[in-house]
């Protein structure tokens, strides 16, 4: 078995007017998120943030790294992804700024809904408490 890198990106999407993009996970229902995503091996945070929001929205687009890191305890239900000794997962946020919202497109496999939201409604709508920080901290 392969086992996930601890090693991940957040990337907020957010609007000029402030509306954040949040997506729902396909499991488990009522998970809602930014555009998240581990590392591949030998693959840089920056190249993973890329990948991950062309993958889960259809979007392109000048990702930016905020400075923002975070290390938190891997939830229970993702464990098993993890080799048995990882316990930590270790975070880079990145963020894409956008002139107006915009139809994306969804991976099935991994989102089931998508809304632009204003920032607070975002952030109170934030599942991970990592993600619900970086909204308030980077949205305007």
């Amino acid at each position: 078995m392969t086992f996930k890198r601890p090693e991940s990106v957040l990337v907020i999407v957010y609007s000029q007017s402030g509306q954040v993009l949040m997506l729902e996970r396909t499991e488990p229902r009522g998970f809602w998120q930014s555009v998240t995503g581990s590392l591949h091996e030998g693959e840089s945070a920056l190249d993973a943030a890329r990948r991950e929001l062309a993958e889960e929205t259809g979007l392109t687009g000048e990702v930016v790294e905020t400075g923002i890191t975070n290390t938190f305890p891997i939830a229970p239900a993702w464990r098993a992804r993890y080799a048995p000794d990882v316990t930590v997962n270790h975070e880079t946020v990145y963020a894409l700024a956008l002139e107006r919202t915009c139809e994306v497109v969804l991976n099935p496999a991994e989102h089931v809904n998508a809304s632009w939201l204003p920032k607070q409604e975002a952030a109170s709508m934030a599942s991970s408490w990592t993600n619900r920080d970086a909204i308030v901290l980077l949205v305007p």
